[in-house]
């Protein structure tokens, strides 16, 4: 990342901090989003309501480290129709107009913080929800690296866990791509669709994530890794 970048963006997203109750719309949307909410949710039998999308946008913007909307920025914004094929930026809200690089929130992501007790722990869990007319895309696998960057680099944590139930494949697939590491199973936790299920949790280390950094990159030293951010 060069200096001249934002350190709340990636190639294709812009990261903004969730604003109640002007982003109701978009923890509506993902509530709305059933195959998502049980994927995501222990409480996956209940229907969500109006009052657990306010309740999970408060939680999100005021007790988590970080809790932001992911926006896919205008010159990479599609159409369900044509994936390929840009769209020009729509300016129809006081908000467009004054930032058009946020484009269209298509998600939020966050990372939990730890009682001031326990935060010389330095570690955090990170939760995502993309909607469904974005998913498949590999937006949610850059918010995720962004969000590993922004742990390890700018929040100065030691770990990050993430967690998903075992029948979603292809999310347990995504994450361990991303450099997590199976750290453990509860063994049929999770009632789902008339079977049991486990519960998966994942895990990567800070000096797990430089040394990926660096392979990927070709930088051969944790200085080098450092300057990258700018």
């Amino acid at each position: 990342m060069s200096q001249q970048e934002s350190s709340f963006a990636s190639k294709r997203l812009t990261f903004r901090a969730i604003r109640h109750p002007e982003d109701l719309a978009v923890f509506n949307a993902i509530n709305a989003d059933e195959k998502g909410y049980q994927n995501s949710n222990y409480s996956n039998i209940k229907l969500p309501t109006q009052a657990n999308a306010e309740k999970f946008m408060k939680e999100t913007a005021d007790e988590s480290l970080l809790g932001a909307i992911i926006w896919l920025k205008p010159e990479f914004q599609e159409t369900a129709d044509s994936p390929q094929k840009p769209a020009a930026p729509v300016q129809n809200s006081e908000e467009e107009i004054l930032h058009p690089t946020w484009g269209t929130a298509i998600g939020e992501i966050h990372l939990s913080a730890l009682p001031p007790a326990h935060a010389h722990h330095r570690w955090t869990d990170i939760g995502i929800d993309i909607l469904p007319a974005y998913q498949g895309r590999g937006y949610g696998g850059e918010a995720i690296e962004w969000a590993l960057r922004y742990a390890f680099v700018q929040a100065g944590l030691h770990r990050v866990r993430i967690r998903a139930f075992a029948w979603n494949e292809g999310a347990v697939r995504l994450y361990k791509r991303l450099g997590f590491k199976d750290e453990g199973r509860e063994r049929e936790a999770v009632w789902f669709m008339g079977r049991w299920w486990d519960a998966v949790t994942l895990g990567i280390l800070e000096d797990e994530w430089r040394a990926r950094e660096r392979e990927r990159s070709g930088y051969n030293n944790l200085v080098d890794v450092l300057v990258i951010d700018g």
